[in-house]
């Protein structure tokens, strides 16, 4: 095995297990309860396992054959990881921050205040989330284009990718400003 091949391998192997992580690490941010400092590592990790989970694909997919459109791909999607790090690390300080302060509102006039000063800075990381979805939407579609002749993944999942991608990218350019999920 060539040291590219090995490379490839190894790649591919951690992209699995970063990806699989994504898929756990995800649905326990958003249901299930826990103490503040596990819900922050947690959060703060998604991004970077998407990123390197992308990477991971990224070298699978290359092994067989690489494309500008494929490198392409992978730089959007570690900007997608990049800037949903920065969302929700942007979201999780709003939203602690504007707790904290509307606990201590003295009068029933500072917690309308504070509420709407909370409403304009929360635009923010809801502008990073559809700045996001943007470069995952992208990303994904490019990968996918890039599956449709691979001979493990092919033309079924490689049309759904594009499928599900351009959806997605759709909805977010028409809920704009507000993402989909929380419009």
């Amino acid at each position: 095995m060539t040291d590219s091949n090995a490379l490839a391998v190894s790649w591919t192997k951690v992209g699995v297990v970063t990806g699989v992580l994504t898929f756990i690490v995800y649905p326990l941010i958003i249901a299930v309860p826990m103490p503040k400092i596990v819900t922050v590592t947690l959060a703060a990790a998604f991004g970077p396992l998407l990123t390197v989970a992308c990477l991971g694909l990224y070298f699978f997919i290359a092994a067989y054959r690489k494309t500008v459109s494929l490198q392409v791909a992978a730089v959007f999607t570690v900007v997608a990881g990049s800037l949903l790090n920065a969302m929700l690390v942007v979201q999780m300080t709003l939203r602690d921050f504007w707790h904290s302060e509307l606990a201590g509102a003295a009068d029933a006039e500072s917690a309308v205040f504070l509420e709407t000063a909370y409403q304009a800075a929360d635009k923010v990381q809801l502008g990073l989330d559809v700045s996001m979805d943007i470069y995952l939407t992208v990303g994904t579609i490019l990968f996918a284009i890039n599956m449709l002749r691979h001979p493990r993944l092919g033309r079924i999942i490689g049309s759904l990718g594009v499928v599900v991608g351009a959806a997605l990218l759709g909805f977010n350019l028409a809920t704009f400003p507000v993402p989909p999920a929380e419009g």
